[in-house]
């Protein structure tokens, strides 16, 4: 898994922009999971092995793909 906390500013690479990455309680995440810098993975959210996270995950939600998109909900 890898967590990105660290990237630059689309508009000036020189500046470097750091923000939070959030996962919250029993959130699941595969194998080989990139997450971007400033997203929250929701509670009991599950991320697909190989995704990579590019937005907020929703609570209950189930992504995958490159970028992660949401496939299913759990009720």
């Amino acid at each position: 898994m890898g967590l990105f906390t660290v990237n630059h500013e689309p508009k000036n690479i020189r500046t470097i922009m750091t923000k939070e990455i959030r996962i919250k309680k029993n959130a699941w995440i595969g194998a080989r999971v990139s997450i971007l810098p400033g997203v929250t993975i929701g509670e009991n959210a599950i991320v697909g092995t190989g995704s990579v996270v590019t937005k907020d995950v929703p609570d209950n939600a189930v992504v995958v793909g490159v970028p992660a998109k949401i496939v299913k909900m759990i009720e």
